[in-house]
């Protein structure tokens, strides 16, 4: 699996040094994700493929992934447009989403993709398998170098992204072709990486709450002490994610804004 690499010229705060999406050269050439809509993003879909994509898979519903879809549809009227419903998210891009579910196939120019659901960053979240290569196109499930944000006050899931990170370990990828960042070349590795980075993070947020910690805004001030007023916002939803899942588990227990460990 050889991808054209794309960026979507759209570095900031939340996406870093922006976002990557993929052209996989076909008859009908196959674009991962679409961007938020730059003119330069559009012009090197244009280099990279005169007649434009005919198919444009978005990996899930977050405005840098799937915003650029209506000047990918006003540049070429016959692409296609293809996702996992989330419909309070789908309905503010004005295009025709074709619903995606799980296990159904995508045919490209060097093979067929998967779509495989991995959602935990966003409900509707999908990765592309391509079982030939043992490849993976994993749009907000991996970042090297980081972790992953979980928007538990957004439709993320902390105990669903570990189902995700667990279902594509099983499939033993070789490579990972991230949206934000370089390509991972050993994925099972960050994989178990993430798996016990939040396996100590919940040990962290259960320790704050036996030590009297009850609020997220506590629990975050116990576990993150230096942390920049910036990334405050993301730190409390990481915290709240980690309270959902061990609420789930009736391992903590919410009364209004208080949280503690269930007894």
């Amino acid at each position: 699996m050889t991808p054209t690499l794309l960026h979507a010229s759209n570095p900031g705060p939340f996406t870093g040094e922006g976002n990557w999406t993929y052209l996989i050269p076909g008859p009908q050439p196959v674009l991962i994700d679409a961007g938020v809509g730059h003119a330069s993003h559009l012009d090197a879909i244009e280099a990279a493929s005169p007649g434009g994509p005919g198919r444009v898979l978005v990996t899930h519903a977050h405005s840098d992934h799937a915003s650029g879809a209506p000047a990918i549809r006003a540049r070429w009227p016959a692409t296609r447009f293809s996702k996992m419903p989330w419909p309070e998210r789908d309905r503010k891009s004005d295009v025709p989403w074709q619903t995606i579910a799980p296990g159904d196939r995508v045919p490209t120019g060097q093979g067929d993709l998967e779509a495989i659901h991995t959602p935990g960053h966003s409900p509707d979240h999908l990765a592309f398998w391509h079982g030939a290569s043992r490849t993976a196109f994993v749009g907000d499930l991996l970042v090297a170098g980081t972790t992953v944000f979980i928007p538990a006050s957004d439709g993320g899931s902390l105990a669903d992204y570990l189902r995700s990170l667990h279902r594509l370990l099983e499939l033993k990828p070789q490579r990972a072709w991230p949206a934000h960042g370089p390509a991972i070349d050993d994925p099972a590795a960050l994989i178990r990486h993430y798996l016990d980075h939040r396996a100590e993070r919940e040990q962290q947020v259960l320790a704050a709450l036996a030590a009297g910690s009850s609020t997220v805004e506590q629990i975050t001030t116990a576990i993150y002490p230096r942390l920049a007023t910036a990334l405050a916002p993301m730190a409390r939803e990481s915290v709240l994610a980690h309270l959902r899942k061990l609420e789930d588990e009736r391992r903590a227990r919410q009364d209004g804004p208080q949280w503690t460990i269930a007894r």
